[in-house]
C-alpha cells in the first residue's frame, strides 16, 4: 500500500516537472533557422545581426513576413519592384535572389540563407536618427531602407505598401 506522504511527494513532482517544462518552453521557432527564433532578430551593433537567420526559400518560409522582409532587401538592391514585394517567394523572388547573389559574391543558388543573410547585413548601418540603437538602415545600391528593432528585438519595416510589419518566419501579413 502507498502511503499519502508517497502520494503527496509524486504529485508534487509531477507538478514541478510540469511547471519546469511550462516555464521552458518557448515561442514557436522557424522552420529551417540558424537561430532557431521566429523572427529575425539582432542586438548590439547591426551588422552582424543577420548572421545566424533562418532560410527563406521556395521550401523554407516560403510566404512569411521573414520573406517579405528579405524582398525589401531585395528591392533595396534593384533586383524586385515594390509590386513584387508581397511575402510570397515564388519564381521571381528565386530569381531576384540568384542575382543578388551573384552581384554581392555569395553562391548563387536563389536561397536566402545564413551565408546570404549574413552578406546583406553587411550593408546594415546606424541610422543618424537612432540615438539609442534600434533604429538601422540597409544601404541599398539604389535604395535605403529604415528598420527598427522592439526591445526584445525583434526586426520591423515598412512593406511594399506602406504598413509596419515585424519580420516573422512563421506568419503573413505582408
Amino acid at each position: 500500500m502507498i502511503s499519502k506522504r508517497a502520494k503527496a511527494t509524486a504529485g508534487t513532482i509531477a507538478a514541478l516537472t510540469a511547471g519546469v517544462i511550462a516555464l521552458s518552453a518557448s515561442p514557436a521557432s522557424a522552420s529551417g533557422t540558424y537561430s532557431g527564433l521566429a523572427y529575425v532578430y539582432g542586438a548590439g551593433v547591426f551588422t552582424d545581426d543577420w548572421d545566424n537567420e533562418g532560410i527563406v526559400d521556395t521550401s523554407h518560409n516560403t510566404t512569411s513576413n521573414a520573406t517579405c522582409l528579405w524582398q525589401k532587401v531585395l528591392w533595396a538592391d534593384g533586383e524586385l519592384t515594390a509590386s513584387d514585394i508581397d511575402g510570397d517567394f515564388g519564381p521571381t523572388t528565386k530569381a531576384a535572389t540568384a542575382r543578388w547573389q551573384t552581384k554581392f559574391q555569395v553562391t548563387s543558388d536563389g536561397s536566402a540563407g545564413q551565408n546570404t543573410w549574413t552578406a546583406a547585413g553587411n550593408w546594415l548601418r546606424n541610422s543618424s536618427n537612432g540615438f539609442d540603437g534600434t533604429v538601422a538602415r540597409y544601404i541599398g545600391t539604389e535604395f535605403i531602407i529604415d528598420v527598427t528593432r522592439d526591445s526584445d528585438g525583434y526586426y520591423h519595416f515598412l512593406d511594399g505598401a506602406g504598413a509596419g510589419r515585424i519580420a516573422g518566419y512563421n506568419y503573413h501579413t505582408c
